[in-house]
């Protein structure tokens, strides 16, 4: 029988001090300033006015009356239900009614969003320029070297993930070039920067993605109309089918003891 034969490359020991070591602790250190710029560069929160926070909470409200309707009778959640269409529908929660109807205001020109516009664009700034500083001196330096091998096999489709700046058909998967170890090191050191900074923290490339796709994930984002928003919400609990948990409970509670 065959054995399969080892791919093997004399490496200079070197390039664990040279390349694989000094990327690391770059991507480190880069981290944590960003996480401390990021927190230089935040603005103190406003106030919001109340007007706005009923309007929000409102919203929210009637999603979650639709989401937890099982726990009501059908009594308490037709009383809620027609409430809340009635107040939807009159414009009842709205910041401000006089605009009822009214084309949302331009975000460009509404305070609040320009705001949140330059907070989003300082943060992407933040998570931008050190990440192509590092990745164009990588390419200048350490490009096309090959600086350690994985103990695990791996399928060819992480061929390209793991060898990016090293164009050989025939080198083993396992093997990483530098590039690709910046990568890997780009999204992989979120535990570290939590061991480091904490949880709450502004250093990992993820954390920063996700935290600017939770904040355009915003309901009340600039341009969107309350209104609309609060009709859409009262179409979707008028065609709601209500179904109570405690419906036949007791035919079930005797099925299951018999």
């Amino acid at each position: 029988m065959a054995q399969a034969t080892t791919q093997t490359i004399h490496r200079d020991p070197a390039l664990f001090y040279w390349i694989l070591f000094p990327i690391t602790v770059v991507m480190i250190l880069t981290g944590i300033l960003r996480h401390y710029a990021s927190i230089l560069m935040q603005t103190i929160p406003k106030k919001q006015d109340i007007k706005a926070l009923r309007e929000q909470r409102s919203l929210l409200r009637g999603i979650n009356l639709r989401n937890n309707a099982f726990v009501l009778s059908p009594s308490s959640f037709e009383a809620r239900k027609d409430y809340m269409i009635s107040a939807y529908q009159s414009g009842q929660f709205l910041k401000d009614p006089d605009n009822k109807g009214k084309p949302p205001a331009n975000p460009m020109t509404d305070p609040a969003g320009m705001e949140a516009m330059m907070g989003m664009m300082k943060g992407n700034m933040a998570m931008i320029i050190p990440q192509t500083l590092i990745m164009s001196w990588i390419n200048a330096f350490f490009s096309g070297y090959v600086v350690l091998k994985l103990p695990f096999p791996l399928t060819i489709r992480f061929k390209s993930m793991l060898q990016s700046g090293v164009a050989t058909r025939d080198l083993d998967v396992r093997w990483v070039s530098s590039l690709s170890w910046y990568f890997l090191n780009l999204f992989g050191l979120q535990s570290v920067f939590t061991f480091i900074l904490g949880d709450d923290n502004a250093a990992s490339q993820m954390t920063q993605q996700m935290a600017q796709m939770n904040a355009g994930a915003n309901m009340f984002a600039p341009g969107q109309d309350p209104n609309k928003l609060f009709q859409n919400e009262a179409e979707n609990l008028e065609v709601m089918e209500h179904r109570w948990i405690l419906d036949g409970v007791e035919e079930r509670l005797l099925r299951r003891l018999a």
